[in-house]
């Protein structure tokens, strides 16, 4: 792990004592220079290997026009630091926030009553228009209150008193007493828990952020939160990025529901769950429901997800689709490998050894146990020609690993069923003749567009963007139709997996067609160059800066809708968005707050 991190060339060290380190990162971040864009990151790039930090990792190095900054999010200095992915020189700085409070005990403690600087009937207005504003929010959706308490008590560039003083005051108590009456907890539980959710807002908020024309944050909750607060203090652009709804995921995990069960932003009101669980869904749901304002855009990686996130809170009128997106020439020697071997699937023997491969972390998550269920309903039938190898980290999760493992042993498929832990996994396509992914949640996994890429196809679970991934019938704007390149199946059904599979391997002709759209779908819908390069015109338009050629997304989106075009998909460039059917029709012509939508399109 290294002791230090990446700031305008220099080395900055992390080891000295909590006080030390707190006045050093304060007058470091001040130091800093100013950049086009500051990624906001939790717990990922460039220290943590993963979908999300590849895809921000090309967005980096896929736009070296314009200077970036990362701010990392992340628990303590004891959190990894060693650059993972050798940060492009576009990338200016690196920057560590921290949320442990061990990290800011002691200015932290610094924020007694007396720096309110108020007498108890002050304190007693300010505790109440604190909760005043958190109602605003919670029964109005309006985050106005909020924010004009951050900017007199949070801010650091307007800031006229420290609020984080009234947490430690007999009149925040009282004021907890009187208007959380309903949340079912003792009253001091109460006031800790809020004093817990605070604490963490202090965290973040209390910092003054290098300056950036846009911020960009790759998730709601803390980095949505953190680049929607540098966006006000500077008076410049926030974007917010989801690459899958964090909010929903949050929740679930916590409820230790399954994660593909939906969620709205009323659920915390209705659950039946504890009154603690209660308390840490409405911090979730509200925190995206505040910050969702903030954001002039908002991208998604497939369309559905801009009607689920309007379930809780989002606003559809700001919603843009951007796929991830593929280097699609870095797959030639693979891709013509695997054109050979579909041709020798055509004429080959039915009984040959199919390979498939799951490549997931072993994680509850990722669906393992239900994939070895599924081999052990095909050998079950007698389809005993097949191995799949999977290919991810087994350490995530110790305890599933050995489980799965055990799985294995214990139903006999150990010749079936192979871990074999982390391996570079392009180099290893074209031994595989098929993809399967047996998650319960995924965004648009890179795993499954590396497939396509290669010319392989998948058979998986029907969750977050796989049908656009896989399955929808995708047009181009010349008319060229390319249909599914793979199976989808309902997650956590092992019989239906299997069925999958067994068709896969009983039906050359399909697998032929299914591996050939697999690569044209990618080519036509899916290329990295044009992510990038709407990921570019966003920050342009959002930071102030002239566009490029082409013309910025908004713009060539719009140019179409008000062409009449008369179909109801629109393909610009990267992105496909069912301008009808995928949002209007599916909110029946209303946004998230009831109203009537006509929106802008974006």
């Amino acid at each position: 792990m290294y002791s230090t991190h990446r700031s305008n060339g220099r080395e900055v060290d992390l080891t000295a004592g909590p006080g030390d380190r707190t006045e050093a990162r304060r007058q470091d971040r001040r130091s800093l220079c100013d950049v086009d864009v500051a990624i906001v990151m939790e717990s990922t790039y460039p220290y943590l290997k993963g979908g999300v930090s590849a895809v921000v990792h090309d967005i980096v190095v896929g736009n070296p026009d314009l200077t970036f900054g990362i701010i990392h999010i992340t628990w303590d200095r004891d959190s990894p630091h060693e650059d993972l992915y050798g940060v492009p020189e576009n990338v200016r700085w690196v920057e560590p926030v921290y949320l442990s409070m061990q990290e800011h005990r002691e200015d932290f403690m610094r924020m007694s009553p007396q720096a309110l600087r108020m007498r108890a009937s002050g304190r007693r207005r300010l505790a109440h228009r604190l909760y005043d504003a958190l109602e605003a929010l919670a029964r109005k959706g309006d985050p106005t209150p909020l924010w004009e308490l951050y900017d007199v008590g949070a801010n650091p560039l307007t800031q006229e008193f420290p609020i984080w003083g009234l947490l430690g005051t007999r009149e925040f108590m009282e004021a907890t007493r009187d208007r959380l009456p309903g949340l079912g907890l003792p009253l001091t539980d109460t006031f800790w828990l809020m004093r817990e959710f605070f604490s963490l807002a202090y965290a973040l908020l209390s910092v003054e952020f290098p300056k950036a024309r846009v911020y960009h944050a790759h998730t709601t909750g803390y980095a949505s939160l953190l680049g929607a607060a540098a966006a006000r203090q500077h008076g410049t652009g926030f974007l917010l990025t989801e690459h899958n709804l964090y909010v929903r995921d949050t929740v679930n995990t916590l409820l230790e529901r399954s994660m593909a069960l939906p969620l709205t932003r009323n659920d915390y009101r209705t659950f039946d769950v504890t009154p603690t669980q209660r308390a840490w869904m409405a911090w979730w749901t509200e925190m995206g429901r505040f910050c969702y304002p903030s954001a002039q855009t908002i991208t998604y990686l497939y369309p559905r997800a801009i009607t689920e996130a309007a379930d809780l809170g989002a606003p559809v009128e700001r919603s843009v689709v951007v796929p991830n997106g593929m280097v699609v020439e870095q797959f030639a020697d693979v891709a013509a490998v695997r054109a050979a071997r579909t041709a020798e699937i055509l004429t080959a023997d039915t009984g040959r050894t199919w390979r498939f491969a799951s490549i997931a972390r072993v994680v509850p998550i990722k669906g393992v146990h239900d994939l070895i269920d599924s081999v052990a309903a095909l050998v079950e039938r007698g389809v005993t020609n097949l191995v799949v190898d999977v290919l991810g980290p087994t350490d995530h999760v110790p305890a599933y690993y050995e489980a799965c493992k055990a799985k294995v042993e214990a139903l006999g498929l150990t010749e079936h069923v192979v871990f074999r832990g982390v391996v570079k996994v392009r180099e290893l396509l074209e031994d595989y003749d098929a993809l399967v992914l047996s998650s319960y949640n995924e965004g648009q996994p890179i795993v499954v567009l590396e497939a396509m890429t290669a010319g392989i196809p998948t058979v998986g679970t029907e969750v977050g963007g796989m049908a656009q991934l896989i399955d929808d019938p995708l047009t181009t704007t010349a008319g060229r139709t390319w249909d599914a390149c793979g199976l989808l199946v309902t997650p956590g059904d092992v019989l239906e997996m299997a069925d999958g599979i067994e068709r896969l391997m009983g039906d050359p002709e399909l697998y032929e067609r299914l591996a050939r759209n697999a690569r044209g779908r990618v080519e036509a819908f899916f290329q990295l160059a044009d992510a990038n390069d709407a990921y570019n015109a966003l920050y342009r338009e959002a930071g102030g800066l002239p566009p490029r050629e082409p013309a910025s997304v908004r713009e060539q989106v719009l140019d179409v809708v008000q062409a009449g075009v008369p179909a109801p998909r629109v393909s610009t460039g990267p992105r496909v968005i069912d301008l009808r059917d995928v949002v209007l029709e599916a909110l029946d012509g209303e946004d998230a707050a009831g109203r009537d939508v006509e929106p802008e399109v974006v």
